[in-house]
């Protein structure tokens, strides 16, 4: 539903005078994953289709089953251009949709996929995309088991978009939530931060700029694996920094235990040309989608062996510890800068990069 982390309380829609949401128009920043997406779930979809399970607001919902416990997700594309440096529609799909249930836990059993396409595109379009999502799957492990295709009107979906769904299932004894984060936990990421939403920003808005930046999209489950099997119950949390970034991550964290989460902002690994780039187009990376990093909580007993199943991976080579948990109970992230000087920092209010996943 677009609001990771199981954030709550999010900025409500407007009101009329009854005190019913007063009539408003859908805005690109509704669907951006900050705090306006919480808000809209939490005011026109949980009341009317909440239940327990969707309540929690995870990456995949997770219900009983009884061989282990039943994880499931699903995610819409709308990305713009469809091919970017670094990936395209199809390898962003496949690889949200293992990410989404590796975080939780959950080993991939299998992903529906859906195509809506816009009367004009050329097959051949659609054939690389289809190589592509096969790629990104082989490199996964896993496999597309169902799916559908519809066709629509010229200039009614810039050409492709894509639905994924995922089923997978969490070994019994694997716990990954909040609730698990305690003081003390540390926070450690994969790689450096940014690479995708600016790599598709700049596919898009400034063509003509020659850059090496690409988008970072990729299956995370083996990784996750081996961070798992190294840390076992020293793992507490888990989540990919896609729409709203690190900082929503964080942000989220901190709100859902109520506990204070400091970073480190010299530890957080970014690549100079990324941060060029978001320099260039006036942007804060911590703030920027990625399509290839997962966040971590655990243990400080276990952080060595974690960050060396991390460095171990070639997706995890750059691994770092970003940051921990403290006892101060006011729900904040706070940032400690290269300066030394401190910030509070918060998940973005609505939509900093339309159409980039």
């Amino acid at each position: 539903l677009g609001a990771p982390g199981g954030a709550r309380r999010g900025p409500r829609l407007p009101a009329g005078k009854s005190g019913k949401s007063a009539p408003i128009d859908v805005k690109w920043a509704l669907g951006g994953g900050g705090r306006l997406t919480d808000g809209l779930v939490e005011s026109a979809v949980l009341p009317h289709i909440g239940n327990g399970t969707l309540n929690e607001l995870l990456d995949s919902g997770v219900m009983e089953n009884a061989d282990g416990r039943l994880a499931l997700t699903m995610d819409g594309y709308v990305v713009r251009p469809l091919f970017f440096p670094g990936g395209d529609i199809g390898r962003l799909a496949v690889c949200g949709t293992v990410n989404d249930l590796a975080v939780c836990g959950a080993r991939v059993r299998g992903i529906a996929l859906g195509m809506i396409l816009e009367e004009g595109i050329e097959l051949s379009v659609v054939e690389r995309v289809m190589a592509s999502v096969g790629a990104a799957a082989a490199e996964a492990g896993v496999k597309i088991v169902t799916g559908d295709t519809k066709v629509v009107g010229r200039g009614q979906a810039d050409g492709m978009y894509l639905t994924t769904a995922g089923v997978g299932i969490i070994p019994k004894n694997r716990e990954l939530h909040p609730s698990r984060v305690q003081v003390g936990d540390l926070l450690l990421i994969n790689g450096p931060i940014a690479d995708h939403g600016l790599a598709v920003m700049l596919a898009r808005e400034m063509p003509q700029v020659k850059s090496v930046l690409k988008s970072d999209a990729a299956p995370l489950n083996a990784l996750i694996e081996a961070v798992l099997e190294a840390g076992r119950d020293g793992v507490a949390f888990m989540r990919d920094a896609t729409r709203s970034g690190l900082a929503g991550v964080a942000a989220d964290l901190a709100s859902r235990t109520g506990l204070h989460i400091r970073l480190d902002e010299g530890n957080i690994p970014i690549r100079a040309e990324t941060l060029h780039a978001a320099e260039m187009l006036g942007l804060d990376p911590l703030e920027v989608a990625n399509e290839g990093k997962v966040v971590l909580a655990c243990r400080a007993e276990v952080a060595d062996a974690v960050l060396a199943a991390m460095r171990s991976h070639p997706l995890g080579a750059m691994a770092a510890v970003i940051g921990q948990v403290e006892s101060a109970e006011d729900g904040l992230c706070e940032i400690k800068t290269t300066l030394g000087g401190r910030r509070i920092l918060q998940k973005p209010y609505g939509e900093q990069l339309p159409r980039i996943c």
